[in-house]
């Protein structure tokens, strides 16, 4: 990934060094050549009007035109050619074409009448420049002057400056360089870091911390990094404790029943009551297993990663009424009003299966763990985008300081308790994973030998 990052920050470097070295070559070509074209423009203007005030186009000589003109000449290294109106060659500074006929498309521009004072070409090495010569008393077009000029000094000169220009912009094409090169290494460094230290988590070491200083972004990548190995970590070791906790929970009614066979198996002549009590907590254990079992399965079909919904828009008003009617009866063996209070009709798209086996535990965990004469109250209420479910009762409550542990796998307040009454310790743990799977959420209120109450709430409308 380094040599990735420093061709990029190269390249971002380099490319508008090339582009600057072109532009800035390419801008002083152009600007010398204007320049001496702009020059010979104004010695041309010169000329123009000494050939008009001698009257070199009428035929008569001039010492001052012809000195003028080599003179012009010879600085520029050029030549220049006076043409009158017959396209006949008056002057020619290399004396080779006087009295000839010049036809050219510049002259002929000259003579009919364009309003372009000047027609530069080029002609490779030397520039030519053509003006028409005006006479002011008739306003008119009277003869022409070429003037080519070599442009082999300004090349050179070009060259000169072309290379000083590129020593400097090679100068700071080697600090790009350098400081790409740092660059790449700044960007990089921490980067391996993570990466190294993500492989290390892949293969098994879950204490590694990162602990990266400078750029706020870099902070931001630790921090994150750690919170998420935090998780990793707590994850392993709630998965740990979750393989030990269900090895003891199956272990313990094994254990039980293996006590109880062998006491049947080793003692002869026992009385038939005996067997019958043994054989009666063998049955008790066995049940105690299969309900653990059973919890299991159903907290791993409330798994959000592998749970499949089966979504149905449901009467919730009803959904309550029939799990209120299943446990009445348990609540009548202890003296609990089981009380249900609706205040509107509540159809929602729901998962009937999972939605009743949340609502059934929570129910049947205020009643459970309740006083006997106590009571239940269980509320429907709704607006306009959720249902509310809220379950109250009179129960033994649950400590400020482990209510947030109530929803975690196999845990129990009371554990004495918790055996006495079937519980298993997966209960809360199913339901929240139920409610999260319908996108909804529970909330805990409880105060010690007062009572607890949880609060419910789902969409009407289920979102995939």
């Amino acid at each position: 990934m380094r040599v990735q990052v420093f061709g990029i920050l190269l390249c971002v470097g380099l490319i508008p060094i090339i582009f600057l070295f072109s532009v800035i070559t390419n801008t002083y070509d152009t600007q010398m050549v204007s320049q001496r074209t702009d020059e010979l423009q104004s010695y041309g203007t010169v000329v123009s009007n000494l050939v008009v005030s001698t009257g070199y186009l009428a035929g008569h000589s001039s010492a001052e035109v012809d000195n003028e003109t080599e003179e012009i000449a010879n600085i520029y290294q050029g030549r220049i050619i006076i043409v009158d109106k017959d396209l006949r060659i008056l002057k020619d500074t290399y004396g080779l074409e006087e009295n000839k006929t010049l036809i050219s498309t510049e002259v002929v521009k000259c003579f009919g009448g364009s309003s372009e004072k000047k027609y530069v070409n080029d002609l490779g090495g030397y520039m030519q420049l053509t003006m028409p010569i005006v006479d002011p008393q008739f306003d008119e077009v009277c003869g022409v002057i070429v003037i080519s000029y070599s442009v082999k000094n300004l090349e050179h000169i070009s060259r000169e400056v072309s290379h000083r220009v590129l020593f400097l912009l090679l100068g700071i094409a080697l600090i790009i360089i350098i400081l790409s090169f740092a660059c790449s290494l700044v960007l990089t460094t921490p980067l391996k870091k993570v990466t190294d230290s993500i492989n290390d988590i892949s293969k098994g070491d879950m204490d590694i911390k990162l602990d990266m200083h400078g750029y706020s972004e870099l902070v931001k990548i630790s921090e994150s990094f750690n919170q998420m190995t935090d998780v990793i970590r707590k994850q392993e070791n709630s998965r740990q404790e979750f393989v030990s906790n269900v090895s003891h929970e199956l272990k313990t009614p094994l254990a039980s029943m293996k006590v109880l066979s062998d006491s049947l198996l080793t003692q002869e002549g026992m009385p038939e009551e005996i067997y019958r009590e043994f054989l009666g907590d063998i049955t008790t254990e066995i049940e105690r297993m299969t309900k653990i079992i059973n919890d299991l399965l159903s907290m791993v079909k409330m798994d959000k990663n592998s749970a499949v919904m089966q979504v149905a828009n449901i009467n919730i008003n009803g959904l309550l009424e029939q799990l209120l009617k299943r446990l009445r009866p348990i609540a009548a063996k202890r003296n609990i009003e089981l009380v249900f209070e609706s205040y509107r009709p509540v159809m929602a798209d729901v998962d009937e299966v999972k939605i009743s086996i949340a609502l059934n535990n929570i129910i049947e965990n205020a009643i459970k763990y309740n006083y006997d004469d106590g009571w239940v109250r269980v509320t429907l209420n709704a607006d306009h985008k959720f249902f509310f479910v809220t379950v109250q009762d009179s129960g033994v409550g649950i400590p400020e300081d482990l209510q947030d542990n109530v929803f975690e796998r196999f845990y129990r307040v009371d554990k004495a308790r918790s055996r006495e009454t079937g519980g298993t310790g997966l209960g809360l743990a199913i339901t929240r994973n139920a409610i999260l799977l319908h996108r909804g959420s529970i909330k805990l209120y409880s105060k010690e030998k007062e009572g607890t109450t949880f609060t419910i709430r789902i969409p009407l409308n289920y979102i995939p």
